[in-house]
């Protein structure tokens, strides 16, 4: 029978809390006994794990019997008994049994509110249970003083060895970093040294994510290198964990990790009755004996005080909504939550005119509050995100749901399986999004035929996302190599006639050396030895010139070509290698133009990734669009006005000036960058380029003015002067005088 609707408050049920370690069987314990009702609901901390508890159960009750909710996927039959869901998407449904996985997440300053609002009011008609760390006991206890609390112990010894290198880490190892680009790093130099890593990153779909941990579980490769995503419940069978990083950036700022968020993560590794290990990698030194000694034993310093917003919103005008959202809350130990994404998102919409004119009347005002909780999966809270979070409102204020025709532009560009790595998992977050908004069956006209096509996207970026970790971190040949010496007896070595290993200095001529006699059908032995002499080539070989082209000396290998950034190009290899080459060289040259721009931009990004207020990233990330200069006079007015003393003190330690409109970080009007700058915008050009940048560019040359200052130049007179020409001698100016 199906559930009725109701609202989501207190019901009298029995509630009982379930505390404890990793790797305690909270979840599978919880999950056995919501079959034992008629029907129930599990809210679980991330999409990730929803899927694999919701195969699970499938496995156990068949299809029919079980619905799947989260943000961006509903599969929900007919008449479904048990309902797997992400916390934020959990259904306000009437069910005998209700679980929230990780309920110690409520101090989460970003989600903790979510949280917070189902352990004080969602219930099981019959009975409810929260799983989680022992740290959230007192606040539970002073909460939910009748509840009945069960502690867990963990099922296997966690033990701290120390630390240690890549090469000393031992098979089934997950290497855990906290930032995209310290995976891709981490995953290569496996790649190099013990032929491969599966990557696992919160941005992947399960599509993907499952097919990358399907590699490791099988065997294909030793090791696994991911953020913090595996750190809420995703079984693997992992022996070690090994911490890359100790800081991570929280959506705030940059900070070390505590105690209990190193164990949730370390805890990981050994799965079952399986003992498991962590350690720091090297250069990391070994945890401090405490630190370790407190990872072994399980003892934290409780959580004292929880996130909290008031649920009983004021729709009757905007300034109601804002004013409810800013309520006090009831007791001692709930901190009020007023920097969620939502409300940023809010406070940036209200400022609008035409926002204002529409959002009249409760209406209208809960239309726009539910439009701001359209989530941004890129977590760029700039522009992009809000205008299009405006364009949806105007539209549905006006017209009552969105444009087919503007639905289908804005999707259409997202299916394209084409591009780099970085370039896949953008497309990723944006159909993700656009996932999201098709699930308001209100919103759109064909919102079921909208959600199978966002759906088959997401499906073929996935496929394309796990084929590009594939190439870039696994060696697939070198792993089956390494089998075959563990399981096969040694074979008579064959002759080669090009040898394994190439001077950095033939490389090239070695492989323009056997485009004259390789057929293209399949790799020969020879090919193989050249392609792994390829991967491990030196850099210092090869050269990026002005005109896009990586060379090798006077002979070109391949040229870039425009990608979906500036900062990220394509990369086409000229056709002088055979086709069974072409893999490896593409790979390498990668590596070696992805290197080349993080020389230069890689403190803008790490500077960007760690900015913690709105106003500090809306400026950085202009500067990346501009690869080093940002016009002020697209930034939003108000930006200026949010940043705090630390925010300017970051923009001068990165020295960033203003001249004139223009805000530019002065190392990237260096010859070295310039040159850079030049052959990453040009690229986009639809004029032939030029292998040198000249001093001045006149208006022919380049209609685009964000291409002229992406490559160096500004605005002098009727012509574009090269920035190191048109500014001289320049003062730094603070942000704050921006305005005046």
């Amino acid at each position: 029978m199906r559930p009725e609707l109701r609202s989501p408050v207190s019901a009298p049920s029995a509630v009982t809390a379930i505390l404890g370690p990793t790797n305690t069987g909270k979840t599978h314990q919880a999950t056995q006994r919501m079959l034992e009702f008629r029907s129930g609901m599990m809210g679980l901390p991330l999409r990730l794990l929803a899927r694999e508890v919701y195969d699970r159960v499938r496995a156990q009750v068949g299809p029919e019997a079980v619905a799947l909710v989260t943000g961006e996927e509903r599969r929900v039959p007919a008449h479904p008994r048990f309902w797997i869901c992400t916390v934020e998407a959990m259904p306000a449904l009437a069910v005998e049994f209700l679980a929230v996985d990780e309920i110690q997440l409520a101090a989460h300053h970003e989600r903790g509110h979510i949280f917070t609002e189902r352990l004080l009011q969602w219930r099981g008609t019959l009975e409810t249970w929260f799983l989680g760390a022992e740290t959230i006991r007192p606040m539970l206890q002073a909460l939910l003083p009748t509840a009945r609390v069960e502690k867990k112990p963990r099922l296997s010894v966690l033990r701290g060895t120390g630390n240690a290198t890549l090469g000393q880490l031992p098979p089934r190892t997950a290497v855990v970093a906290f930032s995209a680009a310290r995976v891709y790093e981490l995953a290569e130099r496996l790649k190099l040294k013990r032929g491969g890593a599966a990557v696992v990153l919160g941005a992947l779909s399960p599509r993907t994510r499952n097919a990358q941990v399907q590699m490791y579980q099988a065997g294909e490769v030793d090791f696994l290198v991911a953020t913090d995503a595996i750190g809420m419940g995703l079984n693997m069978n992992v022996d070690c964990v090994a911490f890359a990083d100790l800081k991570k950036y929280d959506g705030r700022q940059s900070r070390g990790l505590d105690d209990a968020e190193m164990a949730q993560i370390a805890g990981r590794a050994g799965r079952n009755r399986n003992d498991g290990q962590f350690c720091t990698l090297a250069p990391l030194p070994p945890l401090p004996f405490a630190v370790q000694n407190a990872i072994e034993e399980h003892r934290f310093a409780p959580v004292l005080r929880l996130f909290w917003r008031n649920a009983e919103l004021d729709h009757s005008s905007m300034d109601a909504l804002v004013q409810s959202l800013s309520a006090r809350p009831f007791a001692p130990g709930l901190i009020l939550t007023d920097n969620a994404e939502d409300q940023q998102a809010l406070a940036r919409l209200v400022r609008r005119g035409d926002v204002q004119a529409l959002a009249v009347g409760p209406e209208r005002v809960r239309l726009l509050w539910q439009v701001c909780q359209i989530p941004d999966f890129r977590k760029l809270l700039l522009d992009d995100h809000f205008e299009l979070l405006a364009a949806v409102f105007l539209q549905l204020a006006q017209k009552g749901q969105l444009s087919t025709d503007w639905v289908r532009t804005q999707v259409q560009r997202l299916d394209d399986v084409a591009g780099e790595l970085d370039t896949l998992l953008v497309r990723m977050a944006a159909i993700r999004t656009w996932t999201f908004i098709c699930h308001r069956s209100d919103w759109l006209a064909d919102a079921a035929g909208w959600q199978e096509r966002t759906l088959a996207i997401e499906d073929r970026l996935s496929d394309a996302l796990h084929e590009q970790l594939l190439s870039r971190f696994v060696d697939r040949h070198g792993k089956r190599a390494r089998k075959s010496t563990r399981t096969a007896p040694a074979a008579k070595a064959r002759p080669q006639s090009v040898p394994a290993r190439v001077r950095p200095d033939q490389t090239a001529h070695a492989l323009a050396d056997l485009a004259a006699f390789v057929t293209p059908v399949s790799a020969s032995e020879e090919e193989q030895a050249a392609a792994r002499a390829w991967t491990a080539a030196d850099e210092s070989q090869f050269r990026l010139g002005q005109d896009g082209c990586i060379y090798d000396g006077a002979q070109a290998l391949g040229r870039l070509t425009a990608g979906t950034e500036l900062l990220r190009p394509e990369l086409l290899v000229l056709p002088a290698f055979p086709a069974s080459l072409q893999q490896a060289v593409r790979a390498r040259l990668a590596t070696f133009v992805r290197h080349t721009i993080d020389e230069h931009f890689a403190p803008l990004q790490t500077a960007w990734e760690n900015a913690g207020s709105r106003g500090l990233r809306a400026i950085l990330y202009g500067l990346q669009k501009g690869l080093g200069t940002v016009s002020l006079d697209e930034l939003d007015e108000f930006v200026f006005e949010d940043l705090a003393a630390d925010d300017q003190q970051v923009l001068r330690r990165m020295r960033f000036s203003v001249w004139r409109r223009f805000g530019y970080l002065r190392p990237l009007t260096q010859t070295a960058p310039l040159r850079l700058r030049w052959a990453l915008a040009s690229v986009h050009w639809p004029e032939r380029r030029r292998a040198d940048a000249p001093d001045v560019l006149s208006e022919g040359i380049c209609a685009a003015p964000a291409l002229r200052r992406a490559a160096g130049y500004l605005p002098l007179g009727h012509n574009w002067v090269r920035i190191d020409r048109s500014v001289a001698a320049p003062k730094h100016s603070t942000p704050s005088t921006r305005r005046r």
